[in-house]
């Protein structure tokens, strides 16, 4: 009997799962949000056969050459991120900014500092962490940075992202221990952050992420444009233009513009009475 070893490694190889499990449908009036949904999952099969660096749930880091050289400069951002963790009980939680995210935390323990997201940035945000800014340009396709915070005690429990044409990079930049207690899972492969170091993964495939311990967990987060051949290519760019013009992105901006005025109001107010 011949033996296909090609065959087998697509047996063997993980599936991705299409559709969003565990996040919540955006089922939103918009013609533009209609439309844009209805085209994903047909583009989400293209990628997978399109892609130029395979579909594994979590890439070895040689297969980007840059991502040496942010881990060169993480000392830079970390300490920018001390200067942001002044203030953490005020950072919002995720959920508080993206909606959306309520499906799967709805505690103040997940935290973030946002940056820049799908063509929208933070002015305020960018001007406190000039290096980090600086840093995240050298990253092609760039999509979305910034600080992912998680609280003790914080459990993400599984789900998948909502679109497998960008991938996910998480940069240790305080991570207070190495054991099973302070982790995440992709698919079915555990790791563990370390400080400085890049972990790239596809959160399209199904992960959950984990702190049980007493200390505070902070990575870098930035989603970055899949390598994809044509026509996949001009599909994905398209689409993640797009994505600016739906209510997942609007709403979301809407309410970061909203906490960043009060977040930088009062900090002004601070500095006044110190005056």
């Amino acid at each position: 009997m011949n033996h296909d070893p090609t065959a087998a490694a697509r047996q063997e190889a993980p599936q991705q799962n299409f559709g969003t499990a565990n996040i919540a449908p955006m089922e939103r009036p918009s013609r533009a949000t209609r439309f844009f949904m209805s085209i994903v999952a047909a583009a989400e099969r293209l990628n997978l056969r399109c892609s130029k660096v395979g579909n594994p749930p979590v890439y070895d880091n040689a297969t980007f050459p840059w991502a040496a050289e942010i881990e060169r400069e993480w000392p830079l951002i970390r300490k920018e991120l001390e200067q942001v963790l002044v203030r953490q009980s005020e950072l919002p939680s995720f959920h508080d900014i993206s909606t959306d995210v309520q499906t799967i935390s709805k505690d103040s323990a997940w935290k973030t500092f946002f940056l820049a997201g799908y063509g929208l940035s933070s002015e305020e945000n960018i001007r406190r962490c000039p290096e980090t800014w600086r840093i995240v340009q050298k990253i092609p396709g760039l999509k979305t940075a910034m600080f992912s915070i998680f609280e003790p005690g914080k459990h993400l429990p599984p789900h998948r992202g909502p679109y497998n044409g960008v991938l996910r990079l998480h940069l240790g930049l305080i991570v207070p221990e190495q054991s099973d207690r302070l982790a995440i899972r992709v698919e079915n492969q555990v790791c563990n952050w370390h400080e400085g170091k890049a972990l790239i993964f596809d959160d399209a495939y199904e992960h959950e992420a984990w702190n049980h311990t007493d200390k505070t967990r902070v990575v870098l987060f930035v989603d970055f444009v899949k390598p994809l051949r044509f026509p996949a290519r001009l599909v994905n760019w398209l689409l993640l233009n797009m994505a600016v013009f739906t209510p997942f992105i609007r709403e979301g901006l809407d309410n970061h513009k909203a906490w960043e005025k009060k977040f930088y109001a009062e900090a002004e107010a601070l500095r006044n009475r110190q005056a």
